[in-house]
């Protein structure tokens, strides 16, 4: 045997001795790295197929070649290499362990997922923010002028127990017709939301909305609002919550004369839905509707509908849409019912 095909022999029964490995109930057994275990699957990385998830049910045998933090079901955690002999799990570390089972285990990760762990037991309120920020900016010059600028921020603080997130929206828009130049759209649309998770599927929700627009004549609409939240549908893609609540809202309007500025104050009832998906490893869909009703007049109502994507150029750069409409049955004299912007352009994508 030449010197070159016993070092790649070599090589390659290291790279074997290194590898983490998974037998099936079915006999099929699966190398690579032991990433993590929580709840019902084992996610393992493969250097030939990626990422491999296998029910945890399923799961035979274990052995691990580098060492992985094991939580027991009593909350109890150890770290070491894990290997199973004749049904029993013995976990190498200062003081071996033996006796324990896969069933005496609630989670399974490797060094990189239990410093994620770590991190979102208490982190202080400015760690964890992640987001984007987008600007958008068209216009024409010539026999017309046009120019129009949009901005939009999405950006959320997610831990194991809650959800904080910040929105806004904004448009202006104007053209020039000599000698005229008008104004053909101004509005701006933001808030926050807060989720808190009561048990793995429901959740309670506190929202606080805001929004500007001008050719509504609309100066102001505040809205203050919490319910109750339950996810239908939860996946490592995504999940669909259905919401439902109360809320008040105030509304100032300003039509222009001979019209008078008037206010509306109304408790009202919502039902909805918030929806995100992961259509690629960079690419992500979300949207989200709420169905206001006024409680003192049933036939008064609005809805709240928005939509959006958001694509990873760059490890910091992303192209962003969204679309958010808005429909009001009774709006100020004059004014149509519905309102919808659109925004797209180029984002920044931060984390913290």
């Amino acid at each position: 045997m030449s010197d070159r095909v016993l070092a790649l022999v070599c090589c390659l029964g290291a790279s074997l001795a290194w590898c983490d490995e998974v037998t099936l109930a079915n006999g099929d057994r699966v190398t690579g790295a032991v990433i993590k275990q929580d709840g019902k699957k084992l996610t393992m990385k493969s250097e030939m197929f990626g990422i491999v998830t296998v029910p945890w049910d399923k799961v035979k045998t274990i052995r691990t070649e580098t060492p992985v933090t094991v939580e027991l079901l009593g909350g109890q955690s150890v770290r070491g290499k894990i290997e199973m002999r004749e049904g029993r799990l013995e976990i190498a570390e200062e003081t071996a362990r033996h006796g324990i089972t896969l069933a005496d285990i609630s989670a399974l990760r490797d060094a990189a997922e239990q410093r994620t762990y770590e991190r979102l037991l208490q982190p202080s309120w400015t760690q964890l923010w992640a987001g984007t920020a987008t600007l958008g900016l068209a216009g024409a010059k010539g026999n017309a002028e046009t120019s129009t600028l949009s901005t939009g921020l999405n950006a959320a603080r997610v831990t194991r127990v809650d959800k904080t997130a910040v929105y806004m929206n904004a448009i202006r828009a104007s053209a020039l017709l000599a000698p005229n130049s008008v104004a053909t759209a101004r509005a701006i649309r933001g808030g926050w939301g807060y989720t808190r998770n009561l048990t793995e599927r429901i959740s309670f929700n506190l929202f606080n909305d805001y929004e500007y627009d001008r050719f509504q004549d609309l100066d102001l609409r505040f809205v203050l609002g919490a319910g109750a939240g339950i996810a239908v549908w939860k996946s490592d893609k995504g999940r669909l919550d259905l919401l439902a609540g109360g809320a008040y809202n105030r509304e100032s309007f300003s039509p222009p004369a001979p019209r008078f500025a008037f206010v509306r104050n109304s408790p009202e009832v919502y039902v909805g839905d918030e929806f995100t998906y992961k259509l690629s490893a960079v690419t992500a869909i979300y949207q989200n509707v709420r169905f206001f009703s006024n409680v003192r007049d049933f036939g008064q109502y609005r809805l709240n509908a928005d939509l959006g994507a958001n694509t990873k150029l760059a490890q910091w750069l992303s192209w962003n849409v969204s679309i958010s409409n808005r429909y009001l049955s009774i709006p100020a004299p004059g004014r149509q019912k519905n309102d919808l912007l659109y925004t797209t352009g180029i984002g920044v994508t931060f984390a913290r």
